[in-house]
């Protein structure tokens, strides 16, 4: 009885030491006092239990004789007192704290990961996450590996590099970026890189305190936008991913996604997998445009009608068109492991309401979508007609989405519908029948 009288002025005292520090002494308080007192309780729920068994039991386990079992007024009731007691301590001490702080609860980790392939506007989506302050978000790291490691097509060495990234991916989810250290060349030294790809692009490697100092004798590749950094420390942008309370990643480096599923049954993630498909013509209307070289042929053939597509241009577009339908199909079917963690997402959706899909996307993640998205948001989908580049983000996006329809010849589309049929019906795109229909402004090429 004495203990739990003194529980009320030691929590007075508590809360009076509370007040005189400063938000970050808080935080530490809270975390010291809640190890402290989360031991004493499974400390005393243990003992509880071991007195809650039949004399006999415990008698077996300790090779004694059976002895009356405790009064419900002895010792028993009074440690369940005392288990009643800390439990409601620590629930004053976490929402004392959290007032003190000034904050509320942030909720659970997230983990989301932004599955897509090239030109299917994942840069444009992938800033949704990247402009929320409390999100780390990364812009295709893996496209180290990809440099590094050199797999060839088809059997087992699509299911060896599938395998890495996904390993790699796993680490990255986890703040664990020191794994990408063996794939950067070259090499860092010190855990320093001037060659981290796209760091412009990941809002968290542009930020203090991992935008150190510049220095003018380090070129830095791939530079931050807005401001002159130092080379990328690694150590710093590992400690920013576990500062920050959730973590997105964007990537069109993995295909296959019952590879995933390890990743997404690990205790330590709470992965939400949103998978963002494309028009596949439109697809190859961009790429001609933005990989001119690797696309001569198609373009050639196009325009001049020389000999046929090689057969393994066609083959190789219609592998890309079925490992997308096959992910989608698998994720649509909702699995047990991908119950409630996967969501598809068409790129013309978005592009015609953003704001709406952003906040499906962001309300399927379980995060709060932030006043600075929505600035984003309006400020990057209204740009001038003539302002919009290959790899910009910034786009009068209502009116680009279908603007590949018009430059595209008929010819081409044919290949890609005929390759693409089975994806194309899924995601629900219409097959264009002539040249005019194709160009037809009044016909819609989605199904709603």
């Amino acid at each position: 009885m004495e203990i739990r009288c003194a529980l009320p002025q030691d929590f007075r005292e508590l809360l009076h030491c509370l007040k005189m520090r400063s938000k970050y002494a808080v935080l530490l308080v809270f975390v010291v006092g809640l190890v402290i007192i989360e031991k004493e309780h499974n400390f005393i729920s243990r003992v509880s239990d071991k007195l809650k068994q039949s004399p006999q039991a415990l008698a077996e386990a300790n090779g004694t004789e059976a002895s009356p079992a405790p009064s419900e007024n002895g010792s028993l009731a009074s440690l369940r007192e005392l288990d009643a007691a800390f439990s409601q301590l620590r629930s004053h001490l976490r929402n004392v704290t959290l007032q003190l702080a000034g904050s509320e609860d942030p909720g659970p980790r997230r983990h989301v990961l932004l599955m897509a392939t090239t030109r299917t506007g994942s840069s444009f989506v992938g800033e949704f996450f990247n402009q929320q302050g409390s999100i780390f978000y990364l812009f295709e790291p893996l496209w180290h590996i990809e440099r590094t490691v050199t797999f060839e097509p088809g059997g087992a060495n699509a299911v060896g590099s599938a395998l890495v990234y996904r390993d790699v991916l796993k680490q990255l989810l986890l703040c664990d970026l020191y794994i990408l250290e063996s794939f950067i060349s070259p090499a860092p030294e010190g855990h320093l890189t001037p060659f981290m790809f796209r760091r412009g692009s990941s809002r968290s490697l542009c930020e203090e305190p991992v935008c150190t100092p510049s220095s003018k004798k380090v070129f830095e590749k791939y530079h931050c936008k807005n401001r002159r950094c130092g080379p990328l420390n690694i150590t710093l942008a590992a400690e920013a991913c576990r500062r920050k309370q959730h973590v997105a990643l964007k990537t069109v480096r993995i295909r296959q996604l019952e590879f995933l599923q390890p990743l997404v049954e690990d205790p330590r993630l709470d992965v939400r997998i949103i998978q963002l498909v494309r028009d596949p013509r439109a697809i190859l209307a961009s790429r001609m445009v933005a990989f001119s070289g690797k696309y001569e042929t198609w373009k050639k053939w196009a325009s001049e009608g020389e000999a046929p597509l090689r057969e393994e241009e066609v083959q190789r577009l219609r592998g890309n068109c079925e490992s997308i339908r096959l992910s989608a199909e698998l994720g649509l079917r909702r699995p047990g492991w991908l119950r409630g963690r996967y969501m598809l997402v068409r790129y013309e959706d978005v592009a015609q309401a953003p704001l709406q899909k952003a906040e499906e996307m962001y309300r399927f993640a379980g995060l709060p979508l932030t006043p600075q998205v929505e600035e984003w948001i309006g400020k990057n989908t209204q740009a001038p007609r003539d302002g919009s580049g290959v790899y910009s983000t910034r786009k009068n996006s209502s009116e680009q989405f279908e603007k590949w329809r018009f430059s595209i010849p008929f010819k081409l589309a044919q290949v890609v519908q005929d390759a693409c049929a089975p994806a194309m019906r899924l995601f629900g795109y219409k097959l264009a029948s002539s040249p005019a229909a194709l160009a037809n402004r009044s016909f819609s090429l989605l199904e709603e």
